[in-house]
């Protein structure tokens, strides 16, 4: 569907209204601030990463608090702790994905009820130069593992089927990342409606005519095409830190309240260049919310160009994991993924881990 079809299809909302209505040099002014995005190789940055909660009162409740548990060259944990009057608390690990999350206890009658856990990081910027390969090796577990369904994107019916439409003519691993890529970013969009990150369902998701959702969605939809094309990929699960050193809003955080500024990456294994960095969620989202002309917009060709290799270390994983089970749950209990904290009352059940004012949580992040 061509660009100016798909911008009158998506009816953009207030937001996007408003930058189409601005006259071009308020427009332009409004832009100054901008540097052409280009991530470089960096230095380690440090962060304090902290989740705090503190739940309603009324039974026994238990709740569960992602932690980075991702190390690789371009991030790193120094350590984890935690503080409050829970009856018990324990850095646990899901031992089938990985995940690891600080799960507490409160007893039935306890008030006041706190925790908190704060995990030290730090990153840096993720790049890649397509001019040079490299003989780089991989578990063949690990990529037996990247190439697997999961209860949200499995990789039969209508997955396999766009999967084989979108790739046509693609002879190499990286032709194939390359054109699921540039498919979503163009054939795509994101929706401003979907809750949180979006559910990640790869089926409902292709069953509309022009895809719409969030992170978890998108970047989920290239991990699922790209599987289904037998290219190893993974969703990274995660949190923005820090503002982006470019000017864009929309890929960084706006505060050290992050509470609300959970981001879903990508990756993919490529011979000749191991992991690569893959993000074209945050591709659509300037396109959405920071410009009124789409991929058209100057502001958009080098996020998009950037994106297919590279990223900002603005950002922590916590964890790279599908259908995690949450250890120490009454009963066996699962999510597609876990980016968000988790609750569980005795009394009134699962928590809604969209809505943070009445779970209650908040997550800060701090340079170190």
């Amino acid at each position: 569907m061509p660009l100016t079809s798909r911008r009158a299809v998506l009816k953009l909302g207030v937001a996007a209204a408003a930058m189409v209505a601005m006259p071009r040099l308020v427009l332009a002014a409004a832009q100054s601030a901008y540097r052409h995005y280009a991530p470089q190789a960096s230095d380690w940055r440090g962060f304090d990463l902290s989740t705090s909660v503190t739940p309603p009162d009324g039974g026994a409740t238990s709740v569960w608090l992602p932690i980075p548990s991702v190390d690789t060259p371009w991030q790193r944990t120094l350590g984890t702790k935690w503080t409050g009057n829970a009856a018990s608390a324990e850095v646990v690990t899901d031992p089938a994905t990985g995940a690891s999350m600080l799960h507490a206890r409160f007893d039935a009658a306890q008030t006041d009820r706190k925790v908190e856990v704060t995990t030290r990081v730090e990153t840096r910027n993720r790049t890649i130069d397509w001019s040079k390969k490299s003989d780089v090796h991989e578990d063949p577990a690990v990529l037996k593992e990247a190439l697997a369904s999961s209860s949200i994107a499995p990789l039969d019916g209508i997955v396999a089927e766009t999967a084989r439409r979108v790739t046509a003519g693609a002879t190499t691993d990286v032709e194939k990342v390359r054109a699921i890529y540039n498919w979503i970013v163009a054939s795509c969009f994101r929706n401003v409606d979907t809750p949180g990150c979006g559910s990640g369902d790869l089926k409902a998701l292709l069953a509309s005519a022009t895809p719409g959702g969030k992170c978890a969605d998108l970047n989920g939809l290239f991990v699922g095409l790209a599987r289904a094309s037998g290219v190893p990929a993974r969703d990274i699960y995660g949190v923005r830190l820090a503002a982006s050193e470019f000017g864009y809003s929309q890929v960084g955080a706006s505060s050290p309240d992050v509470t609300s500024a959970q981001h879903c990456r990508a990756e993919t294994w490529l011979e000749g260049y191991g992991w690569v960095a893959m993000d074209p969620a945050d591709v659509l989202k300037v396109m959405r919310k920071e410009t009124d002309r789409w991929i058209r917009d100057p502001l958009v060709a080098p996020v998009d160009a950037a994106l297919f290799g590279n990223w900002e270390g603005n950002w922590v994983a916590y964890n790279m994991a599908h259908d995690v089970v949450l250890p120490g749950a009454a009963s066996a209990t699962s999510v597609p993924f876990l980016m968000y904290p988790q609750g569980l009352a005795e009394r009134s059940g699962r928590f809604d881990e969209l809505d943070a004012k009445a779970f209650s949580y908040k997550i800060t992040a701090a340079a170190a």
